[in-house]
This record gives C-alpha cells, structure tokens and sequence, in this order.
C-alpha cells in the first residue's frame, strides 16, 4: 500500500479517474481546464496513466467529476467483474422468474378481436333501431 493514499496495490487510480470522467463525457480538455491552468490534455492524460495519484490532486479530481475520493481510490476491475460473472446467469438476473412473460399476446389479440365483434354487432343494433323509428 502507498503511504500517500492508502489504496491496495491493485487498484489503478489514474484508470479510475478516466472511468468516472468518460461516464460523465467529460473530454480530457475539460478537465485540465478545471483543474487549471496548470494543465492541459496531456498532462491529464498522464495523470490517467498513473496507478497511485497524490492525494490533494485527487481530492480536486474528484470534486470538479463530483465523485467521492474513496469512489476513485476503491473501484476495483476485477471485483467488479468477478460479482458481475458470479451474479449474471440465465436465472439470476434480476429474478428473472418473477418476470416471465405469462400472457400469449395471439390470445389477447384473439380476445381483443371477439370484443370488437361485440361492439361491432351491438353498433349493428343500434343503427337497426334507429332505422326502425
């Protein structure tokens, strides 16, 4: 672990940041002018290529994409995608089960198509009688 931020080693902060700042369309441009006039795309751009990021420049990071520091510190790939292979299978996706499709849409069209025909033949009655008078 970095005595400046306390992350495991695993963790790659500078990956983290350019995650967070794609996820809100942010171009590096953009952020190094946030961060000011100290930067520019290129040293963003290094700044991404870091595993392990000083502390007071992540902390401004973090405050202009509006993410918590720990955000950028914690995300971790491969426990990200290891819950995602573990939980993501033809019956656990969001309890699938419970949301089955139970309702033939040909039968609901066929009912559909009877009520018409109720309607159909009750309108056929009407204009009969108002013929009739």
């Amino acid at each position: 672990m970095s005595a400046t931020t306390d992350t495991p080693k695993n963790i790659h902060q500078g990956r983290n940041i350019k995650r967070f700042r794609e996820m809100l369309g942010l171009k590096q441009e953009a952020l190094a002018y946030a961060l000011g006039e100290d930067w520019s795309q290129k040293r963003v751009s290094l700044l991404e290529a870091k595993e392990t990021i000083e502390e007071d420049v992540l902390i401004q990071v973090a405050e202009i994409l509006k993410v918590p520091v720990d955000a950028i510190k914690n995300l971790d790939d491969n426990k990200a995608v290891n819950i995602i292979a573990n939980t993501f299978n033809d019956e656990a996706v969001a309890y699938s089960q419970y949301y089955k499709c139970t309702i033939n849409p040909m039968e609901k069209w066929l009912e559909s198509l009877e009520e018409i025909k109720l309607l159909h033949n009750e309108i056929k009655k009407l204009y009969e009688r108002l013929l009739d008078k």
